[in-house]
């Protein structure tokens, strides 16, 4: 059941996969710091690591099911062939969850997603979702703003052409409205300056946390002298196994330090910094990769973590939804109300009372008037319908006490 079985009397053509490559990827694109910044290098950052895990973390773990809005309230449409795709599996391969982080990586570091949608029978009905590499893929917009999805094969080069019916193109944040923008391109020079400390911190620590020094001679060397002399320096430096060792030397010569050590630096503060700086690229809370915040409590931290659903994850609950309406559902289907929807009540359980207080309110107690139904309630809650919950309650009505009825 290989993919590229599936693609029968299709015409192939071969084409480059560096080319692709640079396409996505910049072929690597270098920073100001000096560094070159791709996504195996962003990746290779803690930060970047933890800010994209994170995201694709919270996305996949809350339930992606289907709805039908009928008459009768909105039900999972648990027939729809989509929603087994979504909900439990989208190929032979992949869980829901893991289907949902791989793409989620691919948006965050490429600013793009790509979907194969395999449709089969009469009413083309979605047996598989397959996640695509975006460095496989080559997006072309055509004359009348179509899209046209050239895909290459990894073990063979041949590429395949594409319409938008069979790629679920998921993007980013988008300039041109039809490719999102590459992360790692527009974070760049945060990334390599942080991939820059790393780097400096790594031999710093690697040298024994002893900077460099001169080696001063008090009258003119040979050539002999010189060699011999450096070759000397590289056996004998202090640092590594030679840690806190001392230096021997002759002749009036001087050992004088020519660095900074790590303290002038500033570099603990230069790297904190750079995590909070990655951070604000990918719009993540520092507390939500570990970086603690001394001042926060356990009440303004539950807070933070509520605001990490809100403003981080429930705009990208938003673009998968609706991504996966257009793309995933005929027109009829949409006509008739099936749609997508998350579910992350699950990630808001730190605040149980206060959905509780929501939830009494929204049904109508201390004798306000109610603006949704018990089944309305129950279906945030992963709960089952009730017969008669489709209702909205009365406002209650307190009367005044007839003064006759005391007689």
């Amino acid at each position: 059941m290989g993919f590229w079985k599936r693609l029968v009397g299709r015409e192939q053509k071969a084409a480059s996969l560096d080319d692709l490559i640079r396409e996505v990827y910049g072929g690597g694109r270098e920073s100001r710091s000096g560094v070159v910044v791709n996504v195996q290098t962003a990746l290779e950052v803690a930060t970047v690591l933890a800010c994209c895990r994170v995201i694709a973390e919270g996305v996949a773990q809350v339930p992606l099911k289907v709805y039908r809005d009928a008459s009768g309230g909105n039900a999972p449409a648990k027939d729809h062939p989509v929603y087994q795709r979504l909900y439990r599996r989208p190929n032979p391969w992949q869980t829901s969850f893991e289907f949902r982080e791989t793409i989620m990586f691919h948006m965050l570091l490429c600013g793009n997603a790509y979907v194969f949608i395999n449709r089969v029978g009469e009413k083309r009905e979605v047996s598989e979702l397959i996640p695509i590499e975006p460095h496989r893929v080559t997006v072309k917009q055509n004359k009348d703003y179509s899209l046209e999805y050239r895909v290459t094969a990894t073990e063979t080069g041949e590429s395949t052409v594409f319409g938008q019916d069979a790629i679920w193109h998921l993007r980013g944040p988008s300039w041109n409205s039809w490719m999102g923008m590459e992360a790692t391109k527009l974070a760049r020079n945060a990334i390599g300056l942080a991939v820059t400390l790393e780097q400096g911190q790594s031999e710093f620590q690697k040298n024994g946390a002893s900077p460099s020094a001169a080696y001063s001679a008090k009258n003119k060397l040979s050539k002999e002298q010189f060699v011999f002399l450096s070759g000397w320096i590289d056996r004998h430096m202090p640092g590594g196994d030679r840690y806190g060792k001392p230096v021997i030397l002759d002749d009036d010569a001087k050992w004088t330090s020519m660095m900074m050590t790590a303290v002038d630096q500033q570099l603990i503060e230069t790297r904190k910094f750079q995590i909070e700086e990655i951070c604000r690229e990918f719009r993540v809370m520092p507390i939500m990769v570990g970086q603690s915040d001394k001042a926060a409590t356990y009440a303004s931290a539950e807070q933070m973590f509520l605001a990490h659903v809100v403003h981080t994850l429930a705009p990208w609950y938003q673009r998968i939804e609706q991504s996966a309406d257009v793309n995933l559902f005929s027109e009829e289907e949409l006509t008739a109300g099936y749609y997508t929807k998350f579910i992350p009540n699950a990630l808001m359980r730190g605040a149980a009372k206060d959905r509780a207080e929501f939830y009494a309110k929204a049904l109508g107690s201390g004798g306000s008037g109610a603006w949704m139904t018990p089944n309305e309630v129950r279906g945030l809650e992963e709960m089952d319908r009730i017969e008669g919950g489709d209702e909205l309650a009365k406002p209650v009505v307190n009367k005044p006490a007839d003064p006759r009825s005391e007689e």
